[in-house]
C-alpha cells in the first residue's frame, strides 16, 4: 500500500509539471494530457525502480521525453495543424507564444526534445545526453542546429509581421 500512496502522492505533486513539459514537446494540449497519462501509468508500472532512482523526476522526464519520441517514430498519433490554444491562466503575449510554440513544432522530434530539456527545464547537457541516451557532443550539436533553425524561423515571423 505505501508504493502506491507515494506514487499517488508524486503523481497529483507533479502532473502539472509533466504536463507542461508535454505540451512543450508536442505543441497539442489535447495530446500533452495523453502524454502526461502515458508517462504516469509507465511511472506506476515501474514506481519501485524510480522510487529508488536519485532524482525521481529525472526518471520522469526521461519517461515522458522517450515516450513522446517513441510515439514520434511510430506516427501512432496523427498531426493537428490546428494552432495551440491559449492558456488562460499564462501570463505575457498569446501572440509570441503561439508564435514560439510554431517554431518550436517546426523543429524535428528529437531535436524539440533536447532543446526543451536543455533551455525550457534548464538541465545540464549531460542530463539531456543521459535522458536521450546519446553522447553529450550530439546535444550540444543538435541543440546549436536546432536553435539556428529557431532564429531563422523566428526572423522569418518578423519579417511576415512587418509586411502585413
Amino acid at each position: 500500500m505505501g508504493d502506491t500512496q507515494d506514487f499517488e502522492e508524486y503523481a497529483l505533486a507533479r502532473q502539472h509539471w509533466l504536463y507542461r513539459t508535454a505540451v512543450l514537446l508536442c505543441g497539442d494540449p489535447y495530446r500533452a494530457q495523453d502524454l502526461t497519462q502515458t508517462t504516469l501509468v509507465k511511472l506506476l508500472q515501474h514506481w519501485g525502480k524510480a522510487a529508488r532512482a536519485d532524482s525521481v523526476d529525472a526518471y520522469a522526464r526521461t519517461v515522458l521525453t522517450r515516450t513522446f519520441l517513441a510515439e514520434q517514430r511510430r506516427g501512432l498519433l496523427g498531426r493537428r495543424l490546428h494552432a495551440v490554444e491559449d492558456n488562460p491562466t499564462s501570463s505575457g503575449d498569446p501572440a509570441l507564444r503561439v508564435t514560439l510554440f510554431a517554431a518550436l513544432r517546426s523543429l524535428p522530434p528529437r531535436a524539440r526534445a533536447m532543446v526543451v530539456l536543455r533551455y525550457w527545464e534548464d538541465l545540464s547537457i549531460e542530463h539531456v545526453a543521459a535522458s536521450l541516451g546519446c553522447s553529450p557532443g550530439t546535444v550540444k550539436s543538435q541543440c546549436s542546429r536546432a536553435l539556428a533553425m529557431l532564429r531563422e524561423r523566428l526572423k522569418a515571423d518578423e519579417r511576415i509581421t512587418a509586411e502585413c
